[in-house]
């Protein structure tokens, strides 16, 4: 008993000089909650330009995004490229709303380099579509030009090579529009500052790589695969393709396959081959794939993108339209890209 009681004095003793404190207060958790609440009671927040930031350093950031593309930009030029017009009359209203009645901005708008910027990229993707693809029809070769200097493309690049927080302009977000815009100023501020070879360079790293991933048959379907095919063959002489059943599954299921071959019939060689549910329909894609093979975009085709830039073809070049296209009116620089592609397949 008196080990008992000694213990338990001194246990008195120990938690009367003990002083028990809580990590946190009661109030916190409750505070929280409250803040939360008024929080989304306002909603999302409104995203703000990096240049409400007290650390924003417009100069260095001009120069970081230079030496992020490795290339050599004229300041001011870099600057009027990433300016537009909208942020100009946005600033003169602000000098206006002040009491100042003639506004003096030290700014120049991009909207020249815009439209020299965008006249050299057309030309540039014009030219190279041209040299590489000499065996499409024309209609092909515009469907991917306009593919690639379309908006949705430019704005894609220009965002993501980090323009998006330099751009001078009165809306934030910036729409997709001024985005693209931005990026064929770029390019001609970079044809000023360092000549049309660096910025040829530029286009065909940035932009003309944007079909490197992609499949070329998805930007021109021709209508009527069997009847154009069929025309085609008749310039040069060939009769029309025969249309072959060589092979089905699952005949009677809903997976039905059906596999068509078109041979022609004076050496029976097959041209075509096409798959589908129905016989019609693996005809169909027997004509297309005939058609490929004849325009030169095989499911095997390889993009030559380290092309030597003064190796592309002139600017005016065009070629020969799907109404008149026949192999006995190709150029001979048709078979030397082709022999070209197939050395650097069998390379790697």
């Amino acid at each position: 008993m008196l080990t008992l009681r000694t213990i338990n004095r001194i246990l008195k003793v120990v938690k009367t000089n003990q002083r028990c404190e809580q990590s946190f207060h009661r109030w916190l958790a409750p505070t929280l909650r409250e803040l939360k609440r008024r929080k989304d009671a306002l909603g999302p927040e409104k995203p703000v330009h990096r240049k409400t930031y007290i650390e924003w350093n417009y100069d260095t950031e001009l120069y970081a995004f230079s030496k992020r593309l490795g290339e050599e930009f004229n300041n001011n030029l870099l600057q009027q490229a990433l300016t537009e017009r909208s942020y100009i009359v946005s600033e003169e209203e602000k000098q206006k709303s002040v009491g100042i009645d003639q506004p003096l901005l030290d700014l120049a708008d991009n909207s020249k380099l815009v439209t020299k910027g965008s006249n050299f990229i057309d030309d540039i993707v014009n030219r190279y579509l041209h040299t590489v693809l000499p065996r499409l029809p024309e209609e092909g070769i515009i469907e991917i030009q306009k593919y690639l200097t379309s908006t949705e493309t430019l704005s894609h690049i220009s965002f993501h090579i980090g323009t998006s927080e330099l751009i001078l302009c009165a809306d934030f977000p910036v729409e997709k529009l001024t985005l693209a815009n931005v990026l064929k100023s770029i390019t001609a501020a970079l044809v000023e500052s360092s000549g049309n070879g660096r910025a040829t360079a530029f286009v065909r790293d940035f932009i003309l790589t944007q079909i490197a991933d992609k499949d070329l048959h998805q930007f021109w379907k021709p209508e009527e695969p069997i009847k154009l095919l069929s025309d085609i063959l008749a310039r040069d002489n060939v009769q029309s393709p025969e249309p072959r059943l060589i092979g089905c599954s699952g005949k009677n299921t809903l997976l039905a396959c059906f596999r068509v071959g078109l041979y022609t019939p004076h050496n029976k060689q097959m041209i075509g081959l096409g798959f589908g549910e129905t016989v019609d329909i693996a005809h169909e894609m027997a004509a297309r794939d005939g058609l490929r093979q004849l325009f030169g975009l095989s499911d095997t085709i390889l993009l030559p993108f380290n092309i030597e830039l003064e190796n592309l073809c002139a600017s005016n070049t065009k070629n020969l339209s799907v109404n008149e296209w026949s192999q006995m009116k190709l150029s001979p620089q048709s078979k030397h890209l082709e022999f070209y592609q197939t050395k650097i397949i069998s390379s790697n």
